[in-house]
């Protein structure tokens, strides 16, 4: 995506990490909350309507609410730096960085999460921060180090698309879900329609069916751990009212590519990014219509391909992908 970069930072012992997306410039963001248990940290002030026009970079990690601080590292590394909503013209007062955040639930998969009052995710928030770039890595990294897609391992996914007419849009994701990424009785991926060029095992779609409350790969009943947090982006230029409606429809990609979603222990949120390199075509309802069916697209497809991507964490038997038998 023209104008952001990824950045991702991971600690094995414990089993966890970091992603940030890092816009080039501060960027219109906005955000969609759909889980019913959600992890957030600077949703509110996205709202259209509210002060905050642009961010400086948006979180996701794992570690649940210790997550939550890795925000806090992104934040000091970019005010080290100036960057940041400038409060006063005086150079004593520091600017104010914007950085929203998502986390997802990953201190239950047997990583080492015994560190008292020095959880590591400030840290590692400015790690990833400081490693951002062009190209980073899919599957066991960043935010999608811990987590788990089912019964299957989860990962970080992404996939983007270029329209005819030259616009950009891209889709990050962590995938934590409670339910499966794939259809009962195979290995074939619920976003196997939206699949290009065989990015996530080129299976088809014919494997596609299920029973009413069949759920296949899905965690147990009782697993409540659950959450996917994902970052659509566009070179468009839109407002916060617009950001708002693309973040809204992409949330139709993780519909798409798990079943069942939004439940009640999900977390599940969708941020979107607008880094205005061009300028929304006329007329704009249509247009902006477009650019959140092709998100929500792209994050179906980054669903499917972080967890193709997934690898166990050294030393575990962690159930992956590849793993299944048919």
């Amino acid at each position: 995506m023209p104008g952001l970069k990824v950045g991702q930072a991971e600690d094995p012992a414990v089993r966890s990490g970091v992603t940030v997306v890092l816009p080039d410039e501060r960027a219109v963001c906005a955000a969609d909350v759909r889980g019913g248990g959600p992890g957030t940290r600077e949703t509110d002030a996205l709202a259209a309507e509210n002060l905050v026009e642009a961010v400086d970079a948006v979180v996701l990690s794992g570690g649940s609410v210790y997550g939550l601080a890795a925000a806090d590292g992104v934040a000091a590394w970019l005010g080290a730096r100036g960057r940041g909503f400038v409060v006063s013209a005086d150079p004593a007062v520091p600017p104010s960085p914007v950085v929203p955040s998502a986390i997802l639930f990953d201190l239950a998969n047997g990583g080492d999460k015994r560190w008292g009052e020095a959880p590591p995710y400030r840290e590692l928030g400015r790690a990833a921060v400081a490693a951002a770039d062009a190209a980073f890595q899919l599957g066991t990294a960043g935010a999608g180090y811990g987590p788990m897609a089912g019964a299957l391992k989860g990962g970080t996914g992404s996939a983007s698309v270029v329209t005819a007419d030259g616009y950009t849009v891209g889709a990050i994701v962590a995938v934590n879900s409670w339910g499966s990424v794939v259809a009962p009785g195979g290995r074939s991926f619920w976003a196997a329609p939206f699949e290009i060029d065989g990015e996530f095992g080129g299976l088809g779609s014919a494997g596609l069916a299920a029973a009413p409350d069949d759920w296949g790969l899905a965690k147990a009943a009782a697993d409540l751990r659950n959450t996917t947090i994902a970052v659509v982006a566009t070179d468009a230029a839109l407002t916060p009212a617009q950001a708002r409606r693309l973040a809204v429809m992409a949330q139709n990609g993780l519909s798409r590519a798990i079943r069942p979603v939004h439940a009640p222990f999900d977390g599940d949120v969708v941020f979107a990014l607008s880094t205005a390199r061009k300028p929304l075509a006329e007329p704009a309802p249509y247009t902006l219509a477009r650019l959140g069916a092709l998100a929500a697209d792209c994050l179906a497809r980054a669903v499917a391909r972080g967890v193709y991507a997934a690898t166990p964490w050294p030393g575990s038997d962690a159930r992956c992908w590849t793993d299944v038998i048919v």
